[in-house]
């Protein structure tokens, strides 16, 4: 599968840091995510679970507040201890975010069947579906290119 040409030339890996850093600078750039999530306010910890057969040897936990209708902050690879105080943790095995990433899976649905895992509040995530899909669409949006498709060329990520 070819990655996605969609934003800029670059493409970045996901996940990296780098990654991250292109979809919060489309996150704050995005009208549509500042008006749906405009009284979100909350820290969520994304926990891309480790699949080495796929190039992720181990969990990366990222590390994000939201607040205003903006991304506040993203930090990459915190660890546990880095998201000790989030609000909401979402997790699951990088092939699961790869497939909301690429428009596979609803992450809604995905939160509701449990194929995401969410601690925290479900309810209060529920409220903000129109966000969620913004999210899912900006993450789309990112130029990427996946762990599993280029592991011979570049190594595992981490």
């Amino acid at each position: 599968m070819a990655p996605h040409k969609i934003r800029g030339d670059a493409v970045s890996l996901f996940p990296s840091a780098e990654w991250l850093n292109s979809y919060v600078e489309l996150i704050n750039s995005s009208e549509e995510f500042e008006e749906a999530a405009r009284t979100f306010q909350a820290e969520i910890a994304f926990v891309f679970e480790a699949e080495e057969d796929r190039g992720v040897p181990a969990d990366i936990w990222c590390h994000t507040e939201f607040g205003d209708g903006k991304c506040k902050c993203a930090t990459y690879d915190v660890g546990p201890e880095g998201a000790r105080d989030a609000t909401f943790v979402i997790r699951a095995p990088y092939s699961v975010w790869k497939s909301v990433i690429e428009g596979e899976t609803d992450p809604i649905e995905g939160m509701l069947d449990g194929d995401l895992m969410v601690t925290g509040h479900l309810p209060t995530l529920l409220k903000y579906v129109r966000a969620t899909d913004e999210l899912v669409s900006l993450a789309a949006q990112v130029s990427s290119s996946f762990a599993d498709e280029v592991r011979g060329a570049v190594g595992e990520v981490r």
